[in-house]
């Protein structure tokens, strides 16, 4: 799950890099890979194992659905990109933080909860403020990756982490694999173009909330 966070994080950040420099960033590249015939979760930088696609794949999926162009996010955030580039993140504050888009009838707020750390500890309290909503309504799906969602690992660890899994496990484990809602889908009302949702999101955890009108 850490590999999610910190591909959310990093990510991120190569865009504000790029603004910093007045540089348009054309693409990104992940250094992922796939290998056929090796153990289950060896623990290679790839985006899946043996066909089971790893939390890491549930990221990029977030970042797919992310259209339009990408809109400001304010807050009190303990990290920027030039802190991280000097100290990483170390201390003991972590990385929560957002990225955000816009399109015409829809809007994508991914927020990470990252820590170099990979210690699972208290979940964070999280407010999302969104502004500029041009309807009274909006269709809310929140998806999240963490220790009880979209992972497959974790599911694996709770089966006894088996090397040569049943037909029953592999089906469990490519389930688990996909990107999961936390929660059912809703319509939440607007109040002047603004609405907030309010969650927690636990250390290493991503979450996409995705509004359409």
């Amino acid at each position: 799950m850490m590999y999610s966070s910190y591909t959310a994080a990093s990510f991120a950040r190569k865009l504000d890099i790029a603004d910093h420099h007045n540089t348009d960033l054309i693409g990104a590249v992940s250094w992922s890979f796939e290998f056929e015939d090796q153990p289950w979760f060896a623990g290679f930088r790839d985006l899946a194992t043996n066909g089971v696609d790893k939390p890491v794949l549930n990221v990029f999926r977030m970042f797919g659905m992310m259209t339009g162009n990408r809109v400001n996010v304010s807050g009190q955030f303990n990290y920027d990109f030039k802190k991280i580039l000097e100290n990483s993140v170390r201390g003991a504050e972590r990385d929560i933080n957002a990225l955000a888009s816009k399109d015409d009838r829809s809007a994508a707020v991914m927020v990470w909860n990252y820590h170099d750390d990979n210690v699972i500890g208290q979940a964070a309290p999280v407010v999302v403020n969104i502004a500029g909503i041009p309807a009274e309504k909006v269709y809310l799906q929140h998806y999240r990756i963490d220790q009880e969602h979209s992972n497959s690992y974790e599911v694996r660890k709770k089966m006894g982490s088996p090397q040569s899994p049943s037909e029953v496990q592999i089906r469990e484990l490519e389930k688990a694999g996909q990107l999961q809602l936390l929660e059912s889908p809703q319509w939440i009302s607007t109040e002047n173009g603004k609405s907030s949702v309010t969650f927690s999101l636990p250390q290493q955890g991503v979450t996409l909330l995705r509004l359409t009108w």
